[in-house]
């Protein structure tokens, strides 16, 4: 300020200087005035950051996705649950962009995907899991880790049923398959599932209020406070959009399609023996973890690590999944 204070009192009238090509210009504003010319530093440097925010187009709908990390490092497809979208890993596609090639697509009807209308897209698992196979086809991978949350699972098992192979590894983050896993919770969309009712539908609908994607966030957190209320409010602005709470009614009571699923994914976990991670909140109560341990009933080589968090236990314990994955896919995949 001394300084600035000591030009400005040997100024008479104001000067101005601008950069142009990396070069200095000065010009007086008076020229009967002697004005010092003022020296500007600009710096231009290239924007920084590991994750590029995309959009590819398949089958006439506009799939946006996040991706990270060197295409020739092995690929970890991340594949996100209700009601959020991929800005459920922001976090953590960056820990994994140093050792691995991320890719996390936003389905149809979530985040900055398109949302076709209902009677334009075939909302339901197996369309989902069709389009992220497309998605990595058209992005040339042919052989993947996927981390499967929530809806992920399914997608992601629908995915893996298509080929087993070509899934190197599971990380799976309270997503379920097995029937031990739908308690209480489910009790309401289990009577939808059996009716069809537009009355047990209608009954459903508080799960798509502010508070029930608060409480996702918050529930079984051991400090709430530590969750920022960007995550629901960032997934409430979405699911408020015209026509997006019908198509959420169509999801859960499609999700009936994926318990007559259960048995045969099982028999395939049996058969492959794909290298899986299970880190699982504990205090979830949609997918408590009575769904976590029947995976090692299947499934041999399996780490398993059960948390003090809820179902979106990412947000409590980022830092810790992160290193736990990079730790078990250097050992099983890179």
């Amino acid at each position: 300020m001394t300084r600035l204070k000591s030009i400005k009192s040997q100024l008479r009238v104001t000067a101005a200087a601008l950069i142009i090509a990396g070069g200095l210009t000065s010009f007086a504003a008076d020229k009967a005035a002697a004005a010092s010319p003022v020296k500007t530093d600009i710096i231009a440097e290239a924007p920084t950051g590991v994750v590029s925010h995309n959009t590819i187009e398949i089958d006439g709908v506009s799939v946006f996705y996040r991706e990270a990390g060197d295409p020739k490092n092995p690929t970890v497809l991340l594949l996100h649950g209700f009601p959020t979208s991929s800005q459920m890993f922001r976090n953590l596609i960056p820990e994994l962009a140093e050792d691995f090639h991320v890719l996390a697509p936003d389905y149809p009807g979530y985040g900055a995907s398109d949302m076709p209308a209902r009677e334009d897209f075939d909302y339901t698992f197996a369309n989902y899991a069709d389009l992220i196979e497309q998605f990595v086809e058209e992005k040339g991978v042919n052989r993947f880790s996927v981390y499967l949350m929530d809806y992920g699972a399914p997608v992601g098992f629908r995915l893996f049923a298509k080929d087993p192979k070509r899934v190197s590894a599971f990380v799976i983050q309270n997503g379920n398959a097995y029937e031990e896993g739908l308690k209480e919770f489910w009790d309401p969309i289990k009577a939808y599932w059996a009716s069809g009712k537009q009355e047990d539908r209608d009954a459903l609908r508080q799960l798509l209020t502010v508070e029930a994607t608060e409480w996702q966030y918050t529930h079984g957190q051991p400090n709430p406070a530590l969750i920022s209320p960007d995550t629901w409010h960032t997934d409430q602005y979405l699911l408020d959009r015209p026509g997006n709470k019908e198509i959420q009614l169509d999801l859960f009571y499609d999700y009936r399609t994926n318990v007559d699923e259960y048995a045969g994914w099982q028999s395939l976990f049996r058969k492959h023996q794909t290298p899986t991670l299970v880190v699982w909140g504990k205090n979830d109560n949609i997918f408590p973890d009575d769904g976590a341990y029947p995976y090692r009933r299947d499934l041999k080589n399996i780490e398993f690590h059960i948390l003090d968090g809820g179902h979106f236990v990412l947000e409590s314990h980022g830092d810790l999944i992160a290193d736990e994955i990079t730790e078990f896919l250097y050992r099983e995949v890179k």
